[in-house]
């Protein structure tokens, strides 16, 4: 997909805005932004690099792999959690009191 954007760029200095402005702000001249058109050709990387591996499979033929999982602390938890925390995981933990809280914990090991 090609994107075209525009862009005002200072003669004098090379500042750009993404406006016309009559004076630059960066070196003060009057009247030197040109318009300048910037054709983007962004492609996805999940089409060019991942589309042979999101291919669709049965649920019966799905194996498990084994993460890498590291201990909290609290053996309730940790079974809660099927072994501890996983690496880049996000956790919600929840517990009523007279005010609700909801903490979460972003784990980044």
């Amino acid at each position: 997909m090609v994107k075209s954007k525009t862009v005002f760029v200072c003669s004098e200095c090379g500042n750009e805005s993404t406006k016309w402005l009559g004076k630059c702000p960066a070196c003060n001249s009057w009247n030197t932004f040109y318009e300048q058109k910037i054709i983007d050709t962004k492609t996805s990387k999940l089409k060019n690099n991942e589309a042979k591996l999101n291919i669709p499979q049965k649920l019966n033929s799905y194996q498990a792999k084994e993460t890498v999982r590291t201990s909290t602390g609290f053996g309730e938890l940790d079974r809660v959690l099927g072994g501890g925390l996983v690496k880049g995981s996000l956790v919600l933990l929840r517990r009523r009191t007279r005010n609700w809280k909801v903490n979460s914990y972003f784990t980044n090991l």
